[in-house]
């Protein structure tokens, strides 16, 4: 099946990132204008949800329906409480140091918020050692442990946690050409740490430059990890992937706007995707596969 995109909204100007479901309207941040925006499909009016985010990135709900994101500016993960006025701050200094900048997030069955910290010079100089995938698991009302989880990644971005909850994607997405971007599979063991992961994509490059390796991720009913990729600068362009869970490359599409950026299954049969790019713009697509989220089940 062909997916034509159509444009809901935007191009606001500025990266647009973080789409999430809500069960009625898609959100999704303008980063630079420090907003959450809210896309409403039976009406097509698009209005501003939150405001003040401090260049929060990836957002995500956890299974009893709290939104979680990525708050670069402040650089820390945050959640954004139901009043859309108050910002409740998770613990962000790891062995005494900030985090780098947070820019994506998924939330398990277990309410363990499992981010990527790439290091952005926007927001300061660079504290940690490391650009890692690091982990909140709660440990009672509002209270949080923090640990790192990855040793072996040099600039993660995009993170997903599987249906069966027993696998971690992570977008491996540095530029340079000695570090391949690379999708990566990494089993989450019992106790919760992360065994040696598995390459189920490497993105390389042409006689025009690197190839833009995963952005942001969602799933489909059947585990399928629909990923957006790609840039104008080189290799096959944007486009959204969709990989099985073992790496396959089952289809891939086109889009006509540079670099998308992030995605999620919305309305009523959870069939239509909705995707993010780097100019700012909000697309939709109906589709042969059915969105799978935690919440709203």
């Amino acid at each position: 099946m062909e997916w034509n995109f159509e444009l809901v909204a935007g191009p606001f100007g500025g990266t647009t990132e973080g789409a999430v479901w809500t069960g009625e309207s898609v959100l999704f941040t303008h980063i630079p204008a420090s907003r959450i925006m809210q896309y409403n499909p039976k009406t097509g009016e698009t209005s501003e949800y939150f405001t003040d985010t401090n260049h929060t990135n990836g957002l995500c709900f956890d299974s009893k329906g709290k939104l979680f994101g990525c708050q670069s500016g402040r650089r820390r993960i945050v959640r954004f409480e139901k009043d859309q006025k108050t910002i409740t701050s998770l613990p962000h200094r790891l062995d005494g140091k900030r985090h780098n900048s947070p820019n994506d997030l998924a939330v398990d069955k277990k309410g363990r918020i499992w981010f990527t910290d790439p290091y952005n010079p926007n927001w300061g100089p660079q504290e940690l050692d490391h650009m890692s995938v690091l982990r909140h698991d709660p440990t009672g009302e509002d209270q949080w442990e923090l640990s790192r989880v990855t040793q072996d990644i040099g600039r993660p971005n995009g993170v997903l946690v599987s249906r069966d909850q027993q696998t971690l994607y992570v977008a491996e997405s540095g530029y340079s050409l000695e570090h391949p971007r690379q999708l990566r599979a990494y089993p989450i063991n019992d106790d919760g740490s992360l065994g040696s992961y598995t390459t189920l994509h490497t993105f390389g490059i042409d006689h025009l430059g690197v190839h833009r390796g995963v952005d942001g991720m969602t799933l489909d009913l059947d585990g399928n990890i629909i990923a957006c990729a790609g840039w104008e600068q080189a290799g096959p362009g944007p486009t959204i992937y969709v990989f099985s869970p073992r790496g396959r490359v089952l289809e891939t599409h086109p889009l006509r706007a540079d670099r998308p950026t992030n995605c999620c299954f919305g309305d009523a049969d959870m069939r239509t995707l909705y995707v993010t790019t780097g100019g700012g713009h909000l697309f939709r697509a109906r589709t042969d596969h059915t969105g799978w989220i935690m919440w709203p089940g």
